[in-house]
């Protein structure tokens, strides 16, 4: 008789937080979609899709059912993240730390639509559009750092590479995350506004693109950098994820200037923004192996020797 194994609870902990981060992930692509086929004012209100209905209605055609999708897509993704949360809580035992992750990570997805209906109403207003990509570049922080959680065990973290190091990591995490702000001004400057009537940031595209190439050679080079410090120090852990973060930021780079080249084609904008979550990602991943967290001490048993001692009689 096939016996019926059922995942632990740690394990399905960390499949639901790996589907929020896969999730999140997608929620970006797919919104690019929108704004790369202009189906930004698809739906040209919001909460409505338009002022006398919550959904599409079939005069609005493919625009309007491109825009209503990706706003279905947030149900999804709010969905994964709510059983996460309620998957932390019946949790047994309680573990540290969890909750307000996937609090967080709840909290955001709302929060995240929210700036997205701004963008709907002020027009695809190109600030408010970087600010939206930006905003779910947060969730997805979130989401990744749940998933690294539960995956450590619940004890002190403890430094596995000198202070410098560890600066240096975070220094480049600062830099990357420059590089997506400063990749969605070079966005506001250019076509695929969203829709075709939607205005520019009055940047130059150029200029900016220039100021958006130099942050990542500094990026680049600091990932470099931390590949030779920690094969030096003989953290082997962080040497890969430094390995790793180079090579999705030389793909991501490639991209990027073949997209430039050829005039930003919208297939390669999409696969840019995919680009920028997985740097986001990898970058996480050097920050986090720049530190391991202990398991527990067991709480000391009770010996003889600790036992009270016992009166006797004589």
């Amino acid at each position: 008789m096939n016996r019926i194994v059922r995942p632990v609870p740690g394990i399905l902990l960390r499949r639901l937080a790996l589907a929020s981060i896969i999730a999140n992930v997608g929620i970006v692509v797919t919104g690019g979609a929108v704004r790369l086929t202009a189906s930004g004012l698809g739906c040209p209100t919001w909460p409505r899709c338009t002022d006398d209905s919550y959904v599409v209605t079939p005069e609005m055609g493919v625009y309007g059912v491109i825009e209503f999708s990706n706003r279905l897509l947030a149900f999804v993704v709010g969905f994964i993240a709510l059983a996460t949360v309620l998957a932390v809580l019946v949790h047994r035992p309680r573990r540290p730390g969890l909750l307000a992750l996937a609090v967080a990570v709840f909290l955001g997805i709302p929060a995240q639509a929210v700036v997205g209906g701004i963008t709907v109403l002020t027009n695809l207003n190109p600030w408010v559009v970087g600010l939206h990509f930006l905003a779910s570049m947060a969730v997805l922080a979130a989401a990744y750092a749940l998933w690294r959680r539960i995956g450590d065990p619940d004890g002190p973290t403890v430094p596995v590479v000198p202070p410098a190091l560890r600066a240096l990591a975070r220094v480049t995490t600062g830099v990357a995350v420059a590089v997506l702000v400063i990749g969605t001004w070079v966005t506001g400057s250019g076509p695929h506004a969203g829709d075709h009537g939607a205005a520019r940031n009055g940047l130059d595209p150029e200029s900016i693109s220039q100021v958006h190439a130099d942050g990542v050679f500094l990026l680049v080079g600091l990932s470099v950098a931390l590949i030779f410090a920690f094969r030096a120090v003989g953290a082997r852990r962080a040497t890969r994820a430094a390995i790793v973060l180079v090579a999705v930021e030389l793909g991501q780079g490639v991209i990027g200037f073949v997209q430039y080249f050829t005039h930003v084609p919208a297939f390669l904008v999409g696969a840019h923004m995919l680009g920028a979550c997985l740097v986001l990602l990898a970058t996480l991943s050097v920050q986090w192996s720049t530190r391991d967290r202990r398991p527990v001490a067991p709480t000391p048993e009770a010996t003889p020797a600790d036992a009270a001692p016992v009166p006797v009689t004589v």
